[in-house]
């Protein structure tokens, strides 16, 4: 209706045109509501700004790499592994990792929706959640990777794995050569989100980041 379609545009023009204040605005409506309690939000933030991201499962793939028994283990069955790390919950309740070999490329996504492993990756990046990619990397995954730069040879064959509400992946690349004798600590800085979810490779051994 006319007046109604008014009233709906004038509301968003006195929005704050700032994404940040915006939500900052949102948050403030909704707390005076009696909808959110701030202290609760306040610890949502903080956790996934600061506890939770990639840096977790790059600590789970450098110990993989360091340690065959932790590896066998967490390929059998991750969930009680993650678990005495304290790694699952919200949106990681149940992991399946799946290994990278010479003879073999895995590639995460979540066909329906955008079912990630939060508590091991983070929040999900908007390329992941994206229409394209989640229906492309399903009927042409080497060109997909292609465009994310990595190509693979013929001869390595890739797997698509199809995350659900159920369960979700998480890949365990190549250990990088020249890494004999690193650290768990030094090896995690050669993993990368992108190589966790099958759509790069890990950092070479020269290229690690400075501790």
């Amino acid at each position: 209706m006319p007046h109604d379609h008014h009233d709906h545009d004038h509301a968003h023009a006195v929005l704050p045109p700032d994404p940040a204040l915006r939500v900052r605005a949102l948050e403030t409506i909704l707390t005076q509501k009696g909808l959110v309690d701030p202290a609760a939000l306040d610890e949502i933030i903080d956790t996934y700004a600061h506890r939770v991201g990639p840096q977790e499962g790059a600590r789970v793939v450098a110990r993989a790499w360091a340690d065959p028994a932790f590896r066998e283990a967490l390929l059998d069955d991750a969930d009680p592994v993650l678990d005495s790390l304290g790694l699952t919950g919200r949106q990681g309740e149940h992991v399946t990792v799946v290994e990278n070999t010479p003879a073999r490329h895995n590639v995460i996504v979540c066909t329906l929706c955008s079912c990630y492993p939060w508590t091991l990756l983070g929040i999900p990046p908007a390329w992941y959640k994206s229409d394209e990619y989640r229906a492309r990397v399903v009927r042409e995954p080497r060109k997909v990777l292609a465009e994310f730069g990595l190509t693979l040879s013929r001869e390595q064959a890739v797997r698509v794995w199809d995350s659900t509400a159920e369960v979700r992946y998480l890949v365990l690349p190549m250990r990088p050569e020249g890494t004999e004798g690193w650290s768990e600590d030094d090896l995690a800085r050669l993993v990368t989100r992108d190589s966790m979810v099958g759509t790069g490779l890990p950092r070479a051994a020269h290229e690690a980041p400075a501790p």
